[in-house]
């Protein structure tokens, strides 16, 4: 459902990104594991046709990200590393125009099983500006599934949670991962352990490891990873 072949992102000299290639099918819940400056941030805004690569393509759900954009923007929820919120309006409010934008079908009953499923019910009835940013980020990811995407890409989608929190994003992630697509990008080994089954390692524009986490401990992940970046 997501193909990437060979996409390399210059920004003059510097190579962002360096002929990356990856195929992610239904049901993987994919961890982009990196340090900051890894290129992961610009793997996924050429994936939601926000920027262009320099060269390569990618096909989500059969969609070019070069000729058909708008296609492309139909099929993927979106949460980026800066969650961008209209902080003036009510919880209710922004996921209500959100989900005009999106075209859902039963809009009042899709608002109140994201409200539920994402713990937000206490918040519900606030403005965004007066929420934490654990909330804020809760309220990013709802915006991300209210159309019900077949492909979720999530920049630090659990940046300002505490624990507890953590769990709950957690389970929703793990869940919604059973049918779709998931690609996820952390510098937290334990984002990746937590919720993915695919761990990929991006590091320098390069891909340079991709493990099933099946067939991999955590700790021999935790290993690789530390002496792949030190490189």
């Amino acid at each position: 459902m997501l193909e990437i072949k060979n996409i390399t992102k210059l920004y003059g000299q510097q190579r962002a990104l360096d002929d990356v290639s990856l195929l992610i099918d239904k049901g993987e819940i994919v961890g982009l594991l990196g340090p900051n400056g890894a290129g992961k941030s610009t793997l996924m805004k050429i994936l939601t046709c926000y920027i262009p690569p320099s060269s390569g393509t990618a096909t989500v759900c059969g969609h070019s990200i070069d000729d058909d954009t708008l296609a492309v923007r139909r099929c993927i929820g979106y949460l980026p590393e800066h969650n961008p919120l209209y902080v003036d309006m009510y919880v209710r409010e922004y996921l209500s125009f959100a989900a005009g934008i999106q075209n859902v079908k039963h809009p009042k009953d899709r608002i109140e099983e994201l409200i539920s499923r994402l713990g937000l019910t206490p918040e519900a009835n606030k403005k965004i500006s007066q929420l934490s940013k654990g909330y804020r980020q809760r309220v990013g990811l709802a915006q991300a599934l209210i159309h019900d995407p077949q492909i979720l890409i999530l920049d630090e989608p659990t940046t300002g949670l505490d624990p507890n929190q953590l769990e709950e994003i957690h389970e929703v992630i793990r869940t919604v991962g059973k049918d779709k697509v998931v690609l996820l990008s952390t510098h937290i080994m334990q984002e990746v352990t937590a919720m993915c089954n695919r761990a990929v390692i991006i590091n320098h524009g390069r891909i340079i490891a991709d493990h099933q986490m099946a067939n991999i401990s955590a700790e021999e992940l935790t290993k690789q990873f530390h002496k792949l970046t030190l490189e």
